[in-house]
């Protein structure tokens, strides 16, 4: 028993005296503050005399329960279902033909893909261009299509290209409000996402016109959108600006995982080809997708994709 606890019984016991009461002190000693007896043989600890033990009062008593925003289940609430009217001559996956021209091959891209990703980090993907009219949106939109074919995949495509936006029109539905709105604090995570017909593909279109796309892309906010819509899908593929004309796609392949270079039967300059590849280090080029091989009178019909080398050596496309 400390001093303290001697003095405080004693100054009672002398209290009590002077009112001639009864000598027997009503002063209560406080809990001990000794730690709980352990039991040698490995039982749970045992309280000492006067303790309440820690498990009795939970530590998460009287604090709010958490629910994270981003769940699937707010996604499919707040993301709005419309009509989309797409262009079955580009869109290749929504005529409900499995074995249309071209199906097989982004089949192969597909798989090739999902190689890529035993071997690295690989979700984000942006497909990028050389030059304009190359068929970088073609290819974002049928390797969407192609992805979300398998069951159980949830996959979300986004026009980045804020330039120039072709998304939304292949895919026949509104280009707003879509990622300009959000890069410009006008529109949240859900609101700017959209979903048609085509089960588990979610849509982010460009969004309104906007006065300087390469600041928008640079200020943060894209890889912030990125960061927290990225746990709700399996993939999500970004579609960009050309390369070799503005800076947007070396910003945007920075919230990325890897980059899907498209260039063109003989129509890209092979000076351009390899100008577009520097934009990017080794590590970011996943692959590279050859358009438009044959049948110029129909475009974007086939293509040919081939794993880059990340060895030095000069793709074969």
């Amino acid at each position: 028993m400390s001093r303290i606890h001697e003095a405080l019984k004693k100054a009672e016991q002398e209290r009590a005296a002077l009112q001639g009461g009864s000598a027997q002190s009503s002063f209560v000693a406080p809990q001990t503050l000794e730690p709980p007896i352990k039991d040698p043989g490995g039982a749970p600890p045992i309280a000492a005399e006067g303790h309440v033990p820690a498990s009795v009062v939970p530590l998460t008593s009287g604090m709010p329960s958490f629910s994270s925003p981003f769940s699937v289940d707010n996604l499919l609430a707040r993301c709005p279902q419309l009509q989309w009217k797409p262009d079955e001559r580009t869109m290749l996956f929504f005529n409900g033909d499995d074995n249309a021209r071209g199906t097989e091959e982004f089949r192969t891209l597909r798989s090739r893909l999902y190689s890529a990703r035993d071997k690295m980090a690989l979700k984000k993907i942006l497909v990028t261009s050389a030059l304009p009219k190359e068929g970088k949106s073609f290819t974002a939109a049928n390797l969407a299509q192609v992805l979300v074919r398998q069951p159980g995949r949830r996959v979300l495509l986004i026009d980045a290209d804020l330039r120039g936006p072709r998304l939304h029109k292949m895919l026949g539905t509104t280009s707003s409000p879509g990622l300009g709105d959000y890069l410009q604090g006008t529109g949240d995570e859900f609101s700017i996402m959209q979903r048609g017909s085509l089960e588990s593909l979610f849509f982010v279109p460009s969004g309104g016109e906007t006065s300087d796309p390469a600041e928008l892309v640079s200020n943060g906010r894209l890889k912030l959108l990125l960061q927290r819509v990225e746990g709700l899908f399996d993939w999500i593929i970004v579609d960009s600006p050309p390369v070799v004309p503005v800076s947007d796609a070396s910003i945007l392949a920075k919230a990325c995982d890897g980059v899907l270079l498209v260039v063109r039967s003989n129509t890209t300059p092979v000076d351009m080809a390899r100008r577009a590849r520097q934009e990017f280090p080794d590590q970011a080029l996943v692959g590279v997708v050859l358009n438009g091989t044959e049948g110029a009178a129909v475009p974007y019909t086939r293509y040919y994709y081939e794993t880059y080398e990340k060895n030095g050596n000069q793709s074969k496309t």
